[in-house]
């Protein structure tokens, strides 16, 4: 009796889980505590003709936190700081930006290939005051702003 007890619990709980949207996995992932891990720096750069990409952050288990800075030609320069998850060779993080006196908060993505990152893009809606990914599963990573690894100041 005990032990059917005992798998109906573990079914229920590993249905949940799966049932969850990759949104949702995410959030819980950050919900977790890593404790006793090493934290290390990265810092990556995007410099093509008159376009400027900084971003460096601080990685300690699963999360990171950092700054992203964008500059690109006839566009508003924007800069601001990325806190997020690394889940396998992917982060999804949140890019609190200020530019033009505006701030907003965007949900960004980057696929890590080797010592690169390519940003990814997806349609986004507005939620809760930030545009997120309307679907992580549907992130496409190309070719077209790839940073590149650079030593750390």
């Amino acid at each position: 009796m005990k032990k059917s007890i005992l798998y109906a619990a573990i079914a229920v709980c590993f249905t949940a889980c799966q049932n969850r949207s990759p949104e949702q996995k995410i959030d819980s992932l950050a919900e977790a505590t890593d404790t006793g891990t090493v934290k290390t720096k990265a810092c990556y750069a995007y410099i093509k003709n008159r376009d400027t990409v900084l971003l460096s952050f601080n990685t300690a288990g699963h999360t990171i936190a950092g700054s992203l800075s964008n500059n690109l030609f006839e566009k508003d320069k924007n800069s601001g700081t990325i806190a997020g998850l690394i889940k396998g060779d992917t982060i999804i993080a949140d890019y609190t930006a200020t530019g033009e006196g505006m701030t907003s908060v965007t949900q960004v993505a980057f696929l890590r290939k080797g010592d690169q990152l390519l940003e990814g893009y997806a349609p986004t809606t507005e939620k809760n005051g930030k545009q997120v990914f309307t679907s992580i599963s549907e992130l496409k990573f190309g070719t077209s702003l790839v940073l590149s690894a650079i030593p750390c100041k």
